[in-house]
C-alpha cells in the first residue's frame, strides 16, 4: 500500500473528480432517506460488490471505513489524503492498468448510476471528448479516450448501484480500452464491500473513507506525516513500492 498527502501532484494516472460537476440535487430529493429505519433493504445479488450484510467472510481485506478492499496478489493499493487524513482518492493499480474507486450515497428508492453516466457522458462532451455507453459485467458503462500531460488515456467508467450506496469505478489504461485485461483488478472490484451505515445523507455524498489503522498510527506526529508522505510519494513516482495485506474480517 502506498500512502501520500495532497500536494498539487495527480501523480501518473488521470485523476476522476469524484463527484459529477453538473448536479440537480435541486430537483430531486437531496437525503437517501425515504423511510423508518425497520424498513427492509433491498436484497442484494450473490455477488460483489457487497454491503457489508452480505459480504462473504474469511477474506482479508483493507479497511478504509466505508471501502474494504479486498487483498489480491499483484495489487497495489494507492490513497491520497488531504493534510487533515481524509482519503481523497483511492486507486488499485496492476501492471499498466488502474482502477480509481469511489463509493456515494443513494437513496432507498432508486438507483442513481444511469443519471451519473449521462452526466459524466455531457461533461466528458463539454471538455471535447467523446464518450460511448457499451455493456459491461455490470450493465451500461462509459468508454472514451481523453488527452492529457502525459499523451492520450483510455478511460472506462463502470456504476454499481447497492441498498443506499452506489460504487463508481474509473478504469485506466489496458483495462480501459480491453475489459479483458482488467484481471486484478476486476477482482478487486468484484470483491469490493461497502459499508454504507444507517446515518442520513445527501445524495450523491462521497462516503467517509478513514485512514487503515497502520497508518494513523505511523503519521500521528507532525514530524513522521511528512516523512511517511515524502517516502510515499518517492515510492509512487519509482514505482518500486509493495503493496501491504489488509485486516482479517
Amino acid at each position: 500500500m502506498i500512502f501520500s498527502r495532497s500536494r498539487g501532484s495527480k501523480g501518473r494516472h488521470h485523476r476522476v473528480d469524484d463527484t459529477p460537476r453538473t448536479q440537480r440535487t435541486d430537483t430531486r430529493a437531496t437525503h437517501d432517506e425515504f423511510g423508518s429505519d425497520d424498513e427492509e433493504l433491498p436484497t442484494m445479488a450473490t455477488s460483489g460488490p457487497y454491503d457489508v450484510a452480505d459480504a462473504p467472510d474469511g477474506v482479508e481485506r483493507l479497511d478504509l471505513g466505508s471501502m474494504w478492499i479486498p487483498a489480491v496478489p499483484g495489487v497495489e493499493v494507492r490513497l491520497q489524503a488531504n493534510p487533515e487524513g481524509q482519503i481523497e482518492q483511492v486507486v488499485l493499480v496492476s501492471g499498466e492498468s488502474a482502477l480509481q474507486l469511489g463509493v456515494f450515497a443513494a437513496p432507498r428508492t432508486e438507483g442513481i448510476w444511469d443519471e451519473v453516466r449521462a452526466e459524466i457522458s455531457q461533461q466528458l462532451a463539454s471538455d471535447g471528448f467523446a464518450a460511448e455507453e457499451a455493456d459491461g459485467e455490470y450493465g451500461r458503462e462509459l468508454r472514451a479516450q481523453v488527452r492529457t500531460p502525459d499523451g492520450a488515456v483510455d478511460l472506462r467508467f463502470v456504476g454499481i448501484d447497492g441498498p443506499r450506496w452506489m460504487v463508481r469505478g474509473v478504469y485506466q489504461g489496458a483495462a480501459a480500452a480491453d475489459p479483458d485485461q482488467a484481471g486484478p483488478l476486476a477482482t478487486c472490484l468484484t470483491g469490493l464491500v461497502v459499508d454504507r451505515g444507517r446515518d442520513a445523507m445527501p445524495v450523491r455524498e462521497p462516503l467517509p473513507l478513514r485512514l487503515p489503522t497502520e497508518v494513523t498510527q505511523q503519521t500521528s506526529g507532525a514530524d513522521g506525516a511528512a516523512a511517511v508522505a515524502e517516502e510515499a510519494t518517492s515510492a509512487a513516482e519509482q514505482g518500486d513500492a509493495e503493496p501491504n495485506s489488509g485486516r482479517e474480517d
